[in-house]
């Protein structure tokens, strides 16, 4: 089979989701808006100076090592995955398409130079000293590595080091394109597969639901592990509605006592 995962897998690591029965109200930052408004980009930077340390910090929990045992044991192909937390690398996953980009990179718009987040942050603390520490208490943090932090007043910005350009997350925001190539493998690996497992994810955006009308379309198994309703659940063999964790826990634990009968 072949995992697509989404936000409600990383619940149990403290991450919250967007759109779970008890996430409050959330409005994903777009494209346009980044690239659009000065103000509404340095508010962003303040925010994810603070945030992605927090999901830097988050560990793989019962769900996500459940799949990379799935992988070792011949279950599972690959994972992809439309979070950015990068937990299913961390939990040993091998094969990992992470659909949406990853937190832990930087892009210059401009001139395409990539860094890493840890060497902005370098950057964004010596002209912002102590903000980030000051900022701390009674954190909230999106999915995105957004954190809810009101106060930004003097933060600054910085721009490419290497032609002024502006710099992005290397994460597909809302009405972004996921880069073809990225889209190919997803592809190549569903088309491998003959079962669909679709663990903590709504299916409201349709550059994940796609992969789920592929296999149905040409008549493999989709199953569904949500704690809520989702838009393909019609498609599904079977939909549970409950965590993660536990139904792939449970999953692991019984092929993990087949290979151990033989």
């Amino acid at each position: 089979m072949v995992v697509l995962t989404g936000a409600g897998i990383s619940t149990d690591s403290g991450i919250p989701d967007y759109r779970g029965p008890d996430s409050p109200p959330r409005t994903p930052m777009t494209y346009q808006q980044f690239i659009g408004d000065p103000e509404f980009r340095r508010r962003y930077w303040a925010r994810n100076h603070v945030g992605w340390r927090y999901m830097d910090a988050a560990r793989p929990n019962a769900g996500h090592r459940a799949l990379a045992e799935l992988e070792r044991l011949g279950v599972v192909a690959g994972v992809i995955t439309q979070n950015v937390d990068l937990l299913h690398t961390k939990a040993g996953s091998r094969q990992v398409i992470d659909l949406h980009g990853s937190y832990a990179q930087v892009r210059c718009l401009d001139c395409g130079t990539r860094m890493s987040r840890m060497t902005l942050a370098d950057h964004l603390e010596l002209i912002n000293p102590g903000f980030a520490a000051a900022s701390v208490t009674g954190l909230e943090v999106a999915p995105d590595a957004d954190a809810v932090v009101e106060d930004i007043e003097g933060f600054r910005m910085v721009d490419c080091a290497h032609c002024g350009g502006l710099l992005k997350p290397d994460i597909v925001y809302f009405g972004e394109n996921v880069p073809p190539d990225r889209v190919a493998a997803a592809y190549a690996l569903v088309d491998s597969a003959e079962v669909i497992l679709i663990a903590g994810s709504s299916l409201t955006v349709l550059s994940g639901r796609r992969f789920v009308h592929r296999v149905a379309r040409r008549g493999g198994t989709v199953l569904i592990v949500n704690r809520g309703p989702t838009r393909s659940d019609s498609l599904a063999a079977r939909a549970v509605h409950a965590g993660c964790s536990p139904i792939l826990s449970g999953l692991a634990e019984r092929f993990g006592n087949r290979r151990t009968d033989r």
